[in-house]
């Protein structure tokens, strides 16, 4: 078994509610209520300056310059069009300058939280593991979903599309595949201390869908 395979697996419940939320179901269906979308997306773009961060920090603590470039495409990519997504997005959903700038929820803060002891550490492994989970877990609800119905308006279709195809597997792949190099360099006592956060991370993903599906309700 590949050493993410072993951390999917211990993470159990948390994983399965992380990555079949009704959230994504009906998002993909396109009967999401638009207010739960306008809370999810303004609490998510909150991330966006810490994994730019985190994943910054992980393609300067690459083994190699080999290891490093995927990362620095992907950091590309989340700076350009996924950021664009989200200003088009406000833009579209008529958010309000209030709501664009919502006070962070407690998911958020735990998940930013997380990212930015993840970077501070200075190491690779754990900067992975979070990595790993954040997009991972992303790839693992998009996926069966993708290509998103045609009549999907491109707040909901582009999110999927972002988030699945050869691409994005691709990133899901190198992130998983440095972890699975790292692992075995690894002591028992840094093993477990990826198992840790690697939980953590999952266990906030759930909880932040949890959030975003429960606003309006």
């Amino acid at each position: 078994m590949r050493p993410t395979d072993h951390l999917r697996t211990l993470a159990g419940e948390d994983w399965t509610a992380a990555t079949t939320h009704p959230f994504c179901t009906e998002l993909a269906e396109g009967t999401l209520p638009l207010e739960k979308m306008r809370w999810y997306l303004a609490q998510d773009y909150q991330f966006v300056g810490n994994f730019v961060r985190l994943l910054a920090s992980a393609i300067a603590h690459a083994p190699t310059l080999a290891d490093s470039v995927p990362a620095a495409q992907f950091l590309a990519l989340v700076t350009g069009p996924e950021n664009t997504y989200f200003l088009r997005s406000f833009e579209a959903l008529d958010m309000t300058e209030a709501e664009q700038n919502a006070p962070p929820a407690l998911p958020t803060e735990g998940f930013n939280a997380l990212m930015a002891e993840a970077a501070a550490s200075g190491r690779y492994e754990l900067m992975l593991a979070v990595l790993v989970v954040a997009e991972w877990v992303y790839l693992s609800w998009a996926t069966p979903v993708n290509p998103p119905k045609n009549d999907l308006p491109f707040y909901f279709a582009e999110w999927i599309t972002l988030h699945a195809g050869e691409g994005f597997e691709g990133v899901v792949e190198y992130l998983r595949s440095q972890l699975d190099a790292v692992w075995p360099t690894l002591t028992v006592e840094a093993q477990d201390e990826v198992e840790a956060l690697f939980l953590r991370a999952v266990k906030l993903e759930r909880d932040f869908w949890d959030a975003s599906y429960a606003e309006h309700n």
